[in-house]
């Protein structure tokens, strides 16, 4: 199969696009005809990247865990799937991932295509929606009328942060750029604030609950708009005790999982017209290292998806 492969750790100069064998089936998986991944250019910092689930190092390596396909073979204990099924779904980080024409996933962790997207549009789900449901109902317990700061909400999980914060009836505040004010708003924000000329905390007051994509400065400046026994959930970095005691509010960060119940919650949603994907750019499987360059570089509106 063709596929894109890391030889060694580094940035998208690493990315190869060549042969390489077909995945393996253990117990549980099914292997996935790929029709398109979402990207996240981060993940070539990360340790899962070149590690095996035992800790191992796994090079060569194949990026991208966010999969739209096809039901190709089922090994045994795969449960409810079945040939030819479209599928979606969040791969498991220290495995090979999906920026390939196959691969072998968890059966458990896949959930059947939302009916009203094409593959390209549902590769760009399962990360970014899944991390924003599992932090606003999993962590957060998130309740209609509460205040939510979303930063970088133009971006792959915070375009859908703003929309099922909408969704659920919550008051939705997001920092982007002035040429994304209007967008952010057509998904839903009841403010958009333009982080290059105003500074947030000075702007807004009595938050619920602060979804920071973003960490360093922003993250130390978030602290100051919560209310009290607010939380600030961080996507990036780990978060201390005594970092969240020392302004008297309520820290969390975590990593996504993968949820076969979200993602057919999440698909139930899309299809009723409630949230929508939104993808900065489509390309093709061989261009990868050029998709990757663009989101290493930011300020992509939505999602970057391979084309396989």
């Amino acid at each position: 199969m063709k596929a894109i492969r890391l030889h060694k750790r580094g940035g998208p100069e690493q990315l190869i696009y060549e042969d390489a064998p077909e995945p393996e089936l253990s117990f549980g998986d099914a292997l996935i005809r790929v029709h398109a991944t979402g990207i996240t250019p981060a993940e070539l910092t990360w340790t899962e990247t070149y590690s095996n689930c035992d800790g191992s190092e796994r090079l060569p390596s194949i990026p991208g865990h966010e999969v739209s396909g096809v039901v190709e073979r089922l090994a045994d204990g795969a449960g409810e799937l079945s040939l030819g099924d479209e599928v979606y779904g969040l791969t498991s980080f220290c495995r090979d991932g999906s920026a390939a024409e196959y691969i072998a996933v968890r059966a458990a962790d896949l959930a059947t295509k939302p009916k009203s997207l094409e593959h390209a549009q549902a590769a760009a789900v399962p990360l970014s929606a899944l991390t924003v449901w599992q932090a606003y109902f999993d962590h957060a317990q998130l309740e209609p009328g509460q205040r939510v700061l979303i930063h970088a909400a133009a971006g792959g999980v915070g375009t859908f942060a703003v929309q099922i914060a909408r969704w659920l009836g919550a008051y939705v505040i997001g920092t982007a750029s002035a040429q994304n004010r209007d967008f952010l708003l057509s998904l839903g924000a009841d403010e958009a604030i333009d982080y290059q000329k105003q500074r947030f905390e000075e702007a807004v007051r009595d938050v619920d609950l602060v979804l920071d994509t973003i960490g360093g400065e922003t993250r130390k400046r978030s602290w100051q708009v919560l209310k009290p026994g607010g939380l600030l959930i961080g996507l990036t970095e780990p978060i201390s005790e005594g970092e969240a005691s020392a302004h008297g509010r309520r820290g969390l960060f975590f990593i996504v999982e993968p949820n076969r119940e979200e993602l057919t919650e999440i698909a139930a949603l899309i299809d009723s017209g409630a949230i929508r994907p939104v993808i900065a750019e489509t390309v093709p499987l061989a261009r990868a290292r050029e998709a990757f360059e663009r989101g290493v570089a930011g300020h992509t509106r939505g999602k970057l998806v391979l084309q396989v």
